[in-house]
């Protein structure tokens, strides 16, 4: 046994029956399938990348009590530089797909320490229900676990209550008895479920009173029986080629509803049982919630890296980078991308301990939140007015490279100031890839919305903000001068 996981270990434990559609039918193995296999590859290259020598200690350690290192992500910073050292393991994985996944395994572990460090509010809801939960957060650090999350349910019937939707729309508690719950119905989204190990099912939205059979929190292996994911469609199946498509071809993580067919919850992977407050409570009481986003902020910081340096190489090749106006629109961009560094190291630095670990600062990790999702889709519109008409008019596919005569044609026309034809379309078809092809738009959707819709997230940013010191700031300047007073130095002046 190697001293940490591998990509080997990962592909093997996915070959586990998991009951996975897509287009109808069944996948089956999803480590071999055309629509999966290339992503599934991608995630096992992260655990490769982490169990090379030169790479094991920047990317993982030895959780108390195990012998063997596990992935940066389970560490639960105990001090600043623990936290920058853990920020800059993630940003290494992040850096293996451009940012591309969006749900790497990092993603859920941030969001289980974060929950993990708030294991009193677990407590006050039920001793026994706290224990399984620290109990599996051991678990899945120990064994370096690839986890998904289900967290919100499908969109039906908005004016409705989610307790009110129709029969068998939102997983619920169905039935228990003395050995667990069953539940049964959907939840989403289901990033990257086809390539995790297990499903962390829980409830972001809020819940209200009377909706208690909506009120739980579990986790379930991923090939659980009466687990069915349905996949959307898969960009990778749809990918030409590596060259065609090197993003997408790779790097669709993929999205899925997955529906609970009165699956069993042993009592022991039941976290939250029938408490409305107690589903609101494990995200936003703990510091489960601004982990997970700030990990997500971690991994923007390397994508929107990626999409700036997209730019300059765009302008590079058809020679525009010394106009002014083009010059102006990189500065803006490099600014933008320190912007989202800074905020990183702001909600870094500002952190505070809780209890024994330190958090990032929660009203600037919100704040960058509400300014990202905004921020994405700027950046991909200024990087589109860069290129103009030079992501359009490509080789239909790198077949045409195969034909002599369209061949020498292709070399004629498609010229640049800094490469040769061929490497020229090569970076142009990428740039397609990430920004204006089916997968490109999935991922600007996902960027605006993953954190929830502007209100949501301006709704956090309120929330935390300190204004009673803002307001504090009027309040002195208003306190400095009274009426009576004013009025008597302006008699006294005229």
């Amino acid at each position: 046994m190697s001293d940490c996981k591998t990509g080997a270990d990962h592909i093997k434990s996915l070959k586990d029956g998991r009951t996975v559609y897509i287009d109808g039918k069944l996948a089956g193995d999803v480590t071999e399938h055309p629509a999966f296999r290339n992503a599934v590859r991608a995630a096992a290259n992260l655990y490769d990348f982490q169990s090379r020598p030169e790479n094991l200690e920047m990317m993982t350690f030895r959780p108390e009590g195990s012998n063997r290192r596990v992935n940066r992500g389970w560490q639960m910073p105990r001090n600043y530089e623990e936290m920058v050292q853990r920020r800059k393991a993630l940003q290494a994985w992040s850096a293996l797909s451009g940012g591309f996944l969006g749900r790497s395994p990092d993603h859920l572990a941030s969001a289980l320490i974060g929950q993990r460090m708030g294991i009193e509010v677990f407590r006050k809801h039920s001793e026994e229900r706290a224990k399984a939960f620290e109990a599996y957060v051991d678990y899945a650090t120990q064994n370096d676990l690839f986890l998904t999350y289900v967290i919100i349910n499908p969109q039906a019937e908005r004016a409705k209550g989610w307790g009110e939707q129709a029969e068998d729309l939102v997983a619920r508690i169905v039935d228990e008895d003395s050995t667990g719950i069953t539940i049964r119905g959907a939840k989403m989204l289901g990033t990257s479920s086809i390539m995790a190990n297990e499903v962390f099912v829980a409830n972001l939205q809020p819940l209200k009173p009377g909706e208690e059979d909506l009120a739980f929190c579990c986790a379930l292996p991923m090939n659980t029986k009466g687990i069915r994911v349905l996949s959307r469609k898969s960009y990778e199946a749809h990918a030409v080629s590596k060259f065609d498509n090197p993003i997408s071809s790779q790097f669709d993580e993929n999205d899925a509803l997955i529906y609970f067919e009165d699956v069993k919850v042993p009592w022991d992977r039941v976290f939250i049982h029938r408490d409305t407050d107690a589903c609101r409570a494990q995200f936003h009481d703990t510091p489960g919630h601004a982990y997970q986003n700030y990990q997500a902020q971690i991994r923007l910081s390397v994508k929107i890296a990626f999409l700036v340096g997209l730019a300059r190489s765009i302008t590079e090749a058809i020679g525009t980078t010394k106009i002014p106006s083009v010059s102006e629109q990189l500065g803006l961009l490099a600014a933008q991308a320190g912007m989202v560094n800074s905020m990183l190291s702001g909600m870094e630095a500002s952190g505070e301990m809780r209890g024994g670990y330190w958090v990032p600062n929660r009203h600037f990790m919100y704040s960058a939140q509400v300014i990202t999702q905004d921020l994405y889709p700027k950046v991909i519109n200024t990087i589109r007015d860069l290129a103009g008409g030079a992501l359009i008019m490509l080789p239909s596919s790198i077949a045409d490279f195969g034909n002599p005569e369209m061949a020498k044609i292709i070399e004629k026309t498609q010229r640049s100031a800094t490469m040769d034809s061929e490497h020229k379309v090569k970076f142009m078809k990428a740039a397609w890839d990430a920004i204006g092809s089916e997968f490109g738009s999935r991922h600007t959707q996902y960027e605006m919305f993953y954190a929830g819709a502007r209100f949501v997230t301006c709704g956090h940013s309120m929330r935390t903000y300190d204004w009673n010191g803002a307001t504090g700031l009027v309040e002195k300047l208003l306190s400095s001068y009274e009426l009576d007073d004013e009025l008597k130095r302006v008699e006294a002046a005229s």
